[in-house]
């Protein structure tokens, strides 16, 4: 007798017949959450990788229009101008947002990997960096803008 393969075996199987020593199939559902499945953890991950390339790229700006200084004090002058409008001061609000969140997230990170029950407790410590974070922008927010609208 021929011998068959593994997919020729599997298209003799009836529909909805479980192949041999397998338990019956039944309906496939998606876990509840979000797409990424994670939950607090994936979300800390997701957000700590958005926060960080964002603040690398202020850094690259901030490089270049102070380098701006040694090739003309005039184009450095007009450039420092534009960061002085309400639009550049609400983005300075999301900068400091980005970089509370970096830091408080990147020790918990510090603490899930050194510390010996950090796997355990991660989801509460997201909420707690998470609480903190809060904290930090209600005590920076208004007192900032505030001074970018002059108030």
């Amino acid at each position: 007798m021929p011998s068959k393969s593994a997919g020729a075996l599997a298209e003799a199987q009836p529909e909805g017949t479980p192949a041999h020593g397998s338990k019956p199939r039944g309906k496939i559902t998606a876990p509840a959450g979000t797409l990424y499945r994670g939950r607090e953890g994936m979300w800390s991950w997701v957000l700590h990788r958005i926060t960080g390339v964002g603040i690398f790229f202020f850094l690259l700006v901030h490089i270049l229009d102070t380098a701006l200084l040694r090739l003309s004090p005039e184009a450095y002058n007009a450039v420092i101008g534009t960061y002085q409008t309400p639009i550049m001061g609400i983005g300075e609000v999301g900068l400091v947002g980005a970089i509370g969140f970096h830091a408080l997230n990147g020790l918990r990170i510090i603490l899930i990997d050194f510390w010996s029950v950090g796997t355990k407790h991660h989801k509460l410590m997201f909420w707690i960096v998470i609480a903190l974070w809060v904290v930090l922008m209600l005590g920076f927010t208004p007192r900032h803008l505030m001074n970018v609208f002059g108030g």
